[in-house]
């Protein structure tokens, strides 16, 4: 362990990150060891890369952003869904269909200690997200008769109260062989003097590192694998936020084939030029979403012929992938954005600090930064009160409050 130990200060040295070891000696060996490991870990020169990114400002200047083409479902006729529908029925029903869930988050901002997944939405009855969302590949199952596997990204921080949670629940009758778990990875945190952070127990200060993680997680823990020994082609996955998630479609599925396209997403249109949603364009013939924190005001506002919102398809975390896509897609790293948060640290007293402003950056990839690496994608336009009702803030908009209400007005509505 000695010489571990002087080769991780060799490390932290030549990288000016020499305040990882402060604490070192107060720790036990357990601990000791694995804060060797988590040195031994970071790649010091992406971090550093990562670092003088946050001093630069992202730009559209040079890129051609044009509106991306999308079918409505609404105005599909009876024959085209069918059509589109017998395509993807037969896909789910010969075993090529899998559902992935990103379930790495906490239930803090809900006022929830626990695992996201685990929060209790009140719909005539106090039911888990992830018991409603089970309900969902439950009926699924029962309706084409075939078996869809389910696989469900957690985090280091809730991977095994997650586990744990599911084993209390039987796997909701699904099969433990058919429910699988893999953990995403993490990037250290730093301070706005580019240092790495140290946490409450002395260790490194991680944070997840965004879905768009979810292609490298799937690749390292053995999940694309799992997926094509089954003989999985088409995988939907989405967040474990939204109770509405139409995870088995044979609509959207069939829409992908149609089209040749190895990837799909659905949209729902933008409440409005303000609201705070990334939506889907092509950048550089690309498919791609822009955030909305990167959309001018004109593109916010621009209309098509039809009055409506040239730039209005919301992207809702909700796509298919064939899995030649993901395999492909996983081969290279997503890029990082920065995110500037409050983090809570230990400081070189000892003392613990927790902010009351803003004070490190966290790094995070996203799902839809994937989408430049695809020649098309197939968008479906599809009802916001059918199909998204995400659980995000303890109050207000999106809310546990306006998710029960849209949750149990299409269970209403479905059944009559």
């Amino acid at each position: 362990m000695n010489e571990k130990y002087e080769e991780a200060k060799k490390i932290l040295k030549k990288y000016k990150q020499e305040q990882l070891l402060i604490w070192y000696d107060k720790l036990i060996e357990e601990q000791k060891e694995e804060l060797i490991n988590q040195i031994f870990n970071i790649d010091f020169e992406e971090m550093e890369k990562l670092y003088n990114q946050t001093k630069t400002t992202k730009s559209f200047a040079n890129c051609k952003i044009d509106p991306l083409p999308y079918i409505d479902k609404e105005k599909l006729n009876k024959e085209d869904i069918q059509n589109y529908e017998k395509q993807g029925i037969d896909v789910i029903k010969s075993g090529k269909y899998a559902v992935v869930t990103m379930a790495g988050g906490q239930g803090t901002r809900l006022g929830h200690n626990g695992p996201k997944g685990t929060f209790e939405l009140e719909v005539g009855e106090k039911k888990p997200l992830f018991t409603l969302l089970a309900a969902t590949i439950q009926e699924a199952r029962q309706k084409y008769n075939a078996l869809i596997p389910w696989y469900i990204m957690t985090s280091r921080e809730n991977n095994q109260q997650t586990e744990s949670f599911f084993i209390r629940h039987n796997y909701f009758g699904l099969g433990k062989e058919n429910v699988k778990f893999f953990v995403q990875n993490e990037l250290p945190m730093l301070d706005t003097n580019g240092k790495i952070l140290i946490d409450e127990q002395g260790m490194v200060k991680e944070a997840a590192d965004g879905h768009g993680g979810i292609f490298e997680a799937m690749r390292k823990e053995g999940i694309l694998q799992d997926m094509k020994e089954r003989g999985i082609e088409w995988i939907f996955i989405a967040g474990v936020d939204n109770v509405l998630a139409k995870m088995v479609d044979p609509l959207l599925t069939g829409i992908a084939i149609q089209n040749k396209c190895l990837a799909a997403g659905k949209s729902v249109v933008k409440a409005g030029p303000k609201e705070k949603v990334g939506v889907f364009c092509k950048k550089n013939d690309k498919p791609s979403v822009i955030e909305y924190t990167e959309i001018t005001e004109e593109m916010a506002e621009k209309i098509d012929e039809k009055g409506e919102l040239l730039y209005g398809e919301s992207h809702i975390l909700c796509n298919l992938f064939n899995r030649k896509a993901l395999e492909e897609i996983a081969k290279n790293k997503l890029p990082y954005h920065s995110a500037f948060k409050k983090a809570k640290y230990i400081d070189k007293s000892g003392v613990i600090v927790v902010p009351t402003e803003p004070n490190a950056y966290k790094f995070e990839s996203f799902i839809f930064d994937a989408f430049e690496k695809l020649n098309d994608m197939a968008i479906l336009r599809v009802k916001r009160e059918e199909e998204f009702a995400p659980v995000k803030n303890a109050e207000g908009v999106d809310s546990p409050e306006t998710a029960s209400k849209l949750y149990i007005n299409y269970m209403k509505n479905r059944n009559k």
